[in-house]
C-alpha cells in the first residue's frame, strides 16, 4: 500500500520520537543517580537501544521505510533509491521528533537529573561523545558503526524472505542488528549512528535549565552529524553496486 507524504512524515516523526524516547530511556535509567537501574550496566543500553529500533521499524517499516535517520535518508537519495523532494520534510520531522522524545525522557527523569551532579553523565543521556577526547577517533568510529549499520539495514530489506512477505523477521533483525553495534561501537563514542538522535537532543540540553547542565559540547557535535552522513552515502552506494 502507497501512503502520502503526510501519512510517512507522521509515522518518521513518531519512529524516531519512540526510538530517542527507549534509547536514550535507558542511557538515562543506567547513567543518572537514584534511578532503580543505576549502574546496571551498558548491556542494558544496548538492548534499550535496539529495540528502540525495533519497535518503531515494526510499527512503521511498511509505513514510511522507518528511516528515522537522516544518513539513511540521504545515503537512499544519492543512490537515486528515494526521491530528493521528500528529503528535507523526512530529515525535519526527524530531528523535531528525536528533541520532542528526548524532552519526555527529561520528563520523566526531571528528579534523576536534579540529583546527578555529574555533568558528563547529564550530558551523555542527551547526545555522544569520545571517551577519549578524540575527534579523529570519534569520526572513525561513528563512520563504520553507521556504515554497517545501514549496509547491514540494506541486507536485511532486500533480502529474499523480507520481500516475500516476511518483512516481520527482517524489522526484528534491524533491532537486533543495532543492539550489537551499540554493543561492539559502543565503548569509544556511544555511539550516535544518527545525526537526528545526537544533535537534535543536544540542542535540547543547551536550552533546557538543568540544575547540573554543564556544557553541550559543541566542538564535537558535527562529528554524530557529518561521519554518520558520509558513512549512509558510502553504505548505500556501495550495496547498490554490488548487489542491485
Amino acid at each position: 500500500m502507497e501512503y502520502s507524504l503526510p501519512i510517512r512524515l507522521c509515522a518518521e516523526f513518531f519512529g524516531t520520537a519512540i526510538m530517542v524516547i527507549l534509547g536514550n530511556g535507558s542511557v538515562a535509567t543506567v547513567d543518572l543517580e537514584k534511578t532503580k537501574g543505576n549502574h546496571s550496566g551498558w548491556i542494558v543500553i544496548a538492548v534499550g537501544y535496539g529495540f528502540a529500533v525495533m519497535i518503531p521499524a515494526l510499527m512503521f517499516g511498511s509505513i514510511s521505510g522507518n528511516h528515522i535517520n537522516p544518513a539513511f535518508t540521504i545515503g537512499l537519495a544519492f543512490a537515486g533509491l528515494f526521491p530528493w523532494s521528500n528529503v528535507l520534510p523526512y530529515i525535519l520531522v526527524q530531528f523535531l521528533g528525536a528533541i520532542i522524545g528526548q524532552f519526555i525522557v527529561y520528563l520523566c527523569f526531571k528528579p534523576h537529573y536534579d540529583l546527578t551532579e555529574n555533568t558528563d553523565l547529564v550530558l551523555g543521556t542527551f547526545s555522544t561523545s569520545d571517551a577519549t577526547c578524540s575527534k579523529i577517533n570519534g569520526f572513525i568510529n561513528e563512520f563504520f558503526g553507521t556504515f554497517i549499520l545501514v549496509f547491514g539495514a540494506l541486507g536485511i530489506t532486500n533480502s529474499p524472505s523480507f520481500n516475500h512477505g516476511n518483512q516481520m523477521s527482517g524489522f526484528i533483525g534491524i533491532g537486533l542488528l543495532v543492539m550489537v553495534i551499540v554493543a561492539s561501537f559502543g565503548g569509544p563514542t556511544g555511539p550516535a549512528l544518527n545525526p537526528a538522535r545526537d544533535l537534535g537532543p543536544r540542542l535540547l540540553h543547551q536550552v533546557l535549565p538543568l540544575k547540573y547542565k554543564g556544557k553541550s559540547n559543541w566542538g564535537y557535535s558535527w562529528i554524530p552529524v557529518v561521519a554518520p552522513i558520509l558513512a549512509g552515502i558510502s553504505a548505500v552506494a556501495l550495496f547498490k553496486l554490488i548487489f542491485l
